[in-house]
């Protein structure tokens, strides 16, 4: 009998990865997608790998989309194996300039989509006292990337869910994992290339940012690394809680764990853009001086 697996997101990026790899180890595997009329590129790169991966039309967004989209999973496969919540969206802003809509939209699809996607399938899942709950986070969750408040926002709260989940859900034999990735090649940057700016303040900080993806965006790590660390995730026999992977995420996590809020703060307080990158690669081990 196949695993049963749901990859939301499916559509781009890591979820597409996902979806394909997962396929390719014998799984039965239904990718989530807003729009299939623009799931032409997954279909094909499935095809090409030899495997089918069968698309569900449903919006992490909405209560109803989800409930329908799921049921439909169900109904047709007779259960949820593996549920991996990857869709997610991103957003720049500092803190002071993120307006509150935007955070919450945001936290919309990160955090409350993972939650109507888990407490739909969560059900059968305990009744048979097996199954995988993968989040897919980000670097991001576990440290205060600078001028993205928003998205950073969205994924310490599903980091925090996730760490709660999983001590919920151990007397069910249910695994949960939680994938880090830092940077990976993928749509999403493409399309979060926006600041507000409105104060005119805080140039610096988003300079710094986007020192970060310009200096990770030549070397992302390819999805299909990640997705290998996913399929790792649902299938060790030595299942870890966190999975930091790609780009500067192993890095940047161990290096923040090595910091002390003093010093986290101290960084902040560096006027000089060539200094603060001598300081962050001191720090972290990750060099994010543009290319030239």
């Amino acid at each position: 009998m196949s695993t049963v697996s749901v990859v939301t997101g499916a559509n781009s990026g890591i979820g597409r990865a996902i979806a394909i790899h997962l396929a390719g180890r014998g799984h039965e595997v239904y990718g989530t997608v807003r729009d299939p009329a623009r799931a032409g590129k997954l279909q094909s790169m499935a095809a090409d790998a030899g495997v089918d991966v069968q698309l569900v039309t449903m919006d992490v967004a909405d209560d109803e989309s989800v409930r329908l989209g799921l049921a439909i999973v169900i109904d047709k496969a007779g259960r949820v194996d593996v549920l991996v919540n990857n869709a997610g969206v991103g957003s720049n802003a500092v803190v002071e300039e993120a307006s509150s809509s935007e955070i919450l939209e945001v936290t919309n699809v990160n955090v409350c989509g993972a939650v109507r996607c888990l407490q739909a399938v969560l059900p059968g899942m305990r009744a048979r006292r097996s199954g995988a709950i993968v989040n897919v986070t980000s670097v991001a969750g576990r440290f205060g990337a600078i001028a993205q408040a928003p998205y950073v926002a969205s994924k310490w709260a599903l980091e925090g869910l996730s760490e709660e989940l999983a001590l919920e859900l151990a007397p069910f034999g249910i695994r949960v994992a939680i994938i880090e990735p830092g940077v990976t090649k993928s749509a999403i940057f493409a399309k979060n290339v926006d600041v507000p700016n409105s104060t005119g303040v805080y140039d610096a900080q988003y300079e710094r940012m986007f020192d970060f993806y310009a200096a990770g965006i030549p070397k992302a790590t390819d999805p299909f690394q990640v997705a290998a660390v996913v399929y790792e995730a649902i299938t060790t026999e030595s299942p870890r809680l966190r999975y930091p992977c790609s780009w500067g995420g192993p890095e940047v996590l161990e290096g923040r764990r090595a910091m002390s809020d003093e010093e986290w703060v101290d960084l902040g307080r560096i006027t000089d853009t060539v200094e603060y990158r001598e300081r962050f690669k001191s720090a972290f081990g990750v060099d994010i001086t543009p290319p030239t």
